[in-house]
């Protein structure tokens, strides 16, 4: 048997080596949709637009109003008069946000009991719930400084943020990333291997082997996994060089793990590949499961938070074990004793893919 899946691989590896530019593309593509991914979402919105309507106009309000500023979350580009040309200024997406400060102002801040009007653009949710947060902190500030020369409230809360403690974005979009992206390169990798032997009418010469199904999709997994196995140091080396996401966990462990990782999304390609009876089915198959994947598989959302149909859902993709892994090891250090479960699962998946990918393939040439 090793002997019949060690021809196979070599002839996968001297194909795949053949065509050097798609090669290569496979190696870098990953590295350069990591970085253009990280620079371009963002979570923590800064510089928020925001109109005001400073009825007051004392040095109390004034000093609300630059706790907003300085804090480097909203930039205030207009001022206006009432609440409704405040309203109409977000109308006209001229700002995203806007305070609307009553005229007695102070005499409410003196009598303890102040309150102010927000008004939040929601037509675009990033935008509407950074501003929410941020006016809820920054609110929440001023008053606690207010209280502070009157001796303070009852409770003194001391928040300590662990792992990420400066709470940048990158360190929490990187890692998942990476996960999506190496699982993805491996699911396109595999997703046209068969269907393509099938097209070229060299699936016939294979058949005459005594090839089992299963040492076929064995042999298409290991030059792919190799392959999968290089974009992962590269992305990896890019997270922590380019980007400066930390990484504190045992590198021969994540790597380790990282191959079982790809080894899932290689053999759900080869599921696509069996299932498929042209390249152009086998490619939209790939797209539509990858975007299920990315929605329910913990890349955008936590599992936790999804609705149980799509929780259950997200249990038979990769990514929900693999994007704990990358995390856990990346920000926390863990090691195996704290992701056991999710390298189980992992295993699981990859066996069962590569299963009922054989036996897609033999159900397809009966």
């Amino acid at each position: 048997m090793l002997g019949r899946i060690w021809a196979l691989v070599q002839k996968e590896c001297v194909q795949l080596a053949r065509d050097r530019r798609t090669l290569i593309a496979l190696l870098l593509g990953p590295a350069i949709e990591l970085l253009l991914f990280a620079a371009a979402i963002h979570t923590d919105i800064r510089h928020i637009p925001l109109v005001v309507a400073d009825q007051s106009l004392s040095s109390a309000s004034r000093a609300y109003l630059a706790a907003f500023t300085e804090s480097q979350s909203f930039d205030i580009v207009a001022t206006v008069a009432s609440q409704a040309a405040l309203q109409r200024a977000i109308d006209s997406g001229q700002a995203s946000m806007g305070i609307a400060i009553p005229p007695d102002f102070a005499a409410q801040l003196a009598r303890g009991q102040a309150s102010v009007l927000l008004l939040v653009d929601g037509s675009t949710s990033f935008i509407s719930q950074s501003a929410v947060n941020a006016a809820a902190a920054i609110s929440q500030q001023y008053a606690v400084g207010l209280l502070r020369p009157q001796g303070g409230g009852p409770l003194a809360a001391h928040l300590q943020i662990l792992y990420n403690p400066d709470l940048k974005d990158t360190w929490f979009i990187a890692p998942a990333f990476i996960a999506m992206l190496l699982y993805a390169l491996a699911e396109a990798l595999t997703s046209l291997a068969i269907v393509r032997e099938r097209e070229r009418g060299t699936i016939e010469a294979l058949l005459v082997t005594p090839v089992r199904p299963f040492e076929l999709m064995v042999a298409k997994t290991i030059p792919s996994l190799l392959v999968t196995f290089a974009s992962g140091l590269l992305l990896v080396a890019v997270g922590t060089l380019g980007l400066g996401v930390p990484f504190r966990g045992s590198l021969p462990l994540f790597l380790a793990l990282s191959l079982i990782g790809a080894g899932c999304g290689l053999g759900l390609g080869l599921m696509i590949s069996s299932a498929a009876q042209t390249q152009n089915q086998a490619q939209q198959m790939h797209s539509m499961i990858m975007m299920v994947g990315l929605f329910v598989g913990g890349v955008f959302f936590p599992t936790y938070a999804l609705p149980r149909a799509l929780h259950l859902l997200g249990l038979i993709f990769p990514t929900t074990y693999f994007i704990p892994i990358v995390r856990g090891m990346a920000l926390k250090g863990a090691g195996i004793a704290s992701l056991w479960r999710e390298a189980l699962a992992l295993l699981a998946l990859f066996g069962a893919t590569l299963l009922v990918a054989a036996r897609l393939f033999r159900q397809s040439l009966d």
